[in-house]
């Protein structure tokens, strides 16, 4: 998978992340940024919350309603003035991903990041991680990020194909 991350960095020009659900939070196993010539991978490991992140709600989307109920019982805390912290809307949120197929980090996690991710599925067609592009709002325009959506989405179809998910 990391050679498709690495091409999705390469074409959008924005940085990249592979993150997987533990239940709660998303974890970063993959983090490329376009570098001066180079590729900076990140091997720490990043551990962020689902409910504001663009990797976490398309995973969110997909999973029980319980799953979701136990992060709102944990609580939305704002990271930015933009994260979602009424259930209400993060529900509407989580339902317009289902929707299109893909989530929009606005700024929720990172001030002035904004982020797009799809869902990624194992062998059983569960969403257990996510791949997205995200930079800084000034480029990232809303015309940006959805000309980036196909790429996003064809590249979490590719990894989930890797994962043995067969959409049939």
């Amino acid at each position: 998978s990391r050679h498709l991350v690495q091409r999705l960095m390469d074409t959008t020009g924005e940085d990249s992340h592979l993150c997987v659900f533990d239940g709660t939070n998303v974890i970063s196993v993959e983090h490329i940024e376009p570098g001066s010539g180079r590729v900076n991978w990140t091997t720490a490991l990043s551990i962020s919350p689902a409910y504001c992140t663009g990797v976490g709600k398309a995973v969110l989307a997909y999973q029980d309603s319980a799953v979701v109920a136990k992060i709102v019982r944990g609580g939305l805390r704002p990271f930015t003035p933009n994260s979602i912290t009424d259930p209400d809307v993060l529900a509407a949120d989580l339902e317009a991903t289902r929707q299109r197929g893909y989530s929009i980090d606005n700024a929720e996690h990172q001030p002035l990041i904004r982020c797009i991710a799809a869902p990624i599925r194992n062998v059983t067609g569960r969403v257990f991680a996510a791949v997205s592009a995200s930079g800084p709002a000034s480029r990232m325009t809303d015309d940006r990020l959805f000309s980036f959506a196909p790429l996003v989405m064809a590249t979490a179809d590719e990894i989930s194909r890797l994962s043995g998910y067969n959409p049939r």
